[in-house]
């Protein structure tokens, strides 16, 4: 299934490396929504691959509790779903941060130092 994203069997084996609970996870309950998810932020097939190979824990996040709710605050602060997308490219593991202790206060210390 993640060779059907335009992964390599080298990409395929890293993330299964770093994430092995990967393997038990529902494709039709877990995998598939998550992925659905990331391309209607604007995500194509090959920056799904890139994102999930960099940081597979990605797939491990609720998607209602955790994923959904760190792009919606990302929104809060002006982004379009494709800047979004684009930073959860970049920066995947930006969406295992907590929003409360550490994403608002930084942000909140940016602003006081008038960025």
């Amino acid at each position: 299934w993640l060779k059907e994203l335009g992964m390599e069997d080298s990409q395929v084996a890293k993330t299964i490396v770093k994430l092995p609970v990967l393997m038990s996870c529902s494709l039709e309950e877990n995998l598939k929504p998550k992925v659905q998810w990331l391309k209607e932020l604007g995500m194509d097939d090959s920056q799904v691959a890139k994102t999930i190979t960099k940081f597979p824990q990605l797939m491990g996040y609720s998607l209602e509790e955790n994923l959904k709710p760190r792009a919606e605050w990302l929104k809060e602060l002006g982004m379009e779903d494709s800047q979004v997308a684009k930073t959860i490219v970049k920066l995947p593991v930006l969406m295992s941060c907590s929003l409360e202790e550490n994403l608002k206060p930084k942000v909140q210390w940016l602003k006081e130092l008038g960025m």
